[in-house]
């Protein structure tokens, strides 16, 4: 095999393995244990950013929240103000399936929302129809939620297009 030849195989599989990241069975035994149906129910609030994908603050934003269960669905209100006074409602429908994993749907989510929570961690993926100017793109996400105590949850996303990635959204959420 020749050099360039070895070069590029080296590069390919060390760019694979960067890309991959933690299983959320790696956060199995952490605590508090994560139970969507306690920590999602009532009202929260939460406060975030969109950082572009150089690190500049785009958006910030503050997100009330009401969250309603009947067994293993449950209603999640989200009431958006942007920095600029824009605001956006999303309301997400979970349920959680008979293996455990979860299942998600809001008007401006392409498709289902699929997730699995282990420990004090909940992942899921799901591609959101976001505004752009006059057009809508299709964003894929990549949700983590961190349990940190009772009442407070930390949640990083990654936003991508075609596997680019756009930038981060994090978040605080507060349960008084």
């Amino acid at each position: 095999m020749n050099h360039a030849l070895k070069l590029l195989l080296i590069t390919c599989v060390l760019t694979l393995t960067a890309c991959a990241g933690p299983e959320v069975d790696h956060y199995a035994s952490e605590k508090p244990e994560l139970r969507l149906q306690d920590y999602f129910n009532g009202e929260l609030e939460a406060w975030g950013m969109f950082q572009k994908r150089n690190g500049e603050v785009a958006r910030r934003f503050h997100v009330q929240m009401t969250g309603t269960w009947d067994g293993d669905t449950g209603v999640l209100d989200e009431r958006f103000t942007y920095s600029d006074g824009t605001k956006e409602r999303r309301v997400w429908t979970l349920i959680q399936q008979p293996d455990g994993t979860w299942r998600g749907t809001a008007d401006d989510v392409e498709g289902e929302a699929v997730g699995v929570v282990a420990g004090n961690a909940f992942h899921w993926k799901y591609t959101l129809k976001l505004k752009v100017d006059d057009s809508t793109w299709l964003v894929d996400f990549d949700d983590w939620m961190y349990l940190i105590d009772d009442r407070v949850m930390l949640n990083r996303a990654s936003m991508s297009k075609w596997g680019v990635e756009l930038g981060q959204v994090t978040l605080n959420f507060y349960k008084p």
